[in-house]
């Protein structure tokens, strides 16, 4: 009996602090920010800034024992969103098409300030398809919401789920 409890007493310990989720966040890692991320693409939705930085910011808080602070944290997220494209995909014999694609691109940036063989940098990419016989505009935001979950589980993967 006293073997298992040292033996969970090293896990806990050595490995970091695990959620239900499957994020690791070091013991003395207690703090995050996360910057506005800025839309730099050549298309700007004008919400699409916002909607992706506090999504992002709910999903550290609810899903890790992080605080989120303005500035400063032992971790920090920032970046900007690259891409917002939509594109056809499937053509059809009519030199028409029956698919289109909204593409949406986001650099990041990863800082461990505890851990810093931790810090990385990335660009992470998803996309949703849509009949093109459908405006854009009656989809965008449902297309914008699923890319943006995506994004975000990539995100958040990348920076504290460690398997």
């Amino acid at each position: 009996m006293m073997l298992i409890g040292l033996t969970a007493s090293f896990c806990w310990y050595g490995c970091g602090i695990y959620s239900f989720t499957g994020a690791s966040v070091a013991p003395d890692v207690k703090t995050i920010s996360i910057d506005y991320l800025q839309n730099r693409a050549s298309i700007i939705v004008p919400t699409l800034s916002q909607d992706l930085t506090e999504k992002l910011r709910d999903k550290f808080t609810a899903e890790t024992s992080l605080s989120l602070i303005e500035k400063g944290g032992d971790l920090e997220l920032s970046g900007a969103i690259t891409r917002y494209h939509v594109t056809p995909i499937a053509p059809k014999g009519d030199e028409t098409s029956s698919l289109s694609r909204l593409t949406i691109k986001v650099k990041v940036d990863f800082v461990n300030h505890k851990h810093e063989e931790e810090n990385w940098n990335q660009s992470f990419s998803r996309y949703a398809d849509f009949d093109s016989q459908v405006d854009l505009s009656s989809v965008e935001e449902q297309l914008i919401a699923e890319i943006n979950d995506q994004l975000i589980q990539d995100i958040f993967n990348k920076a504290v789920v460690n398997w």
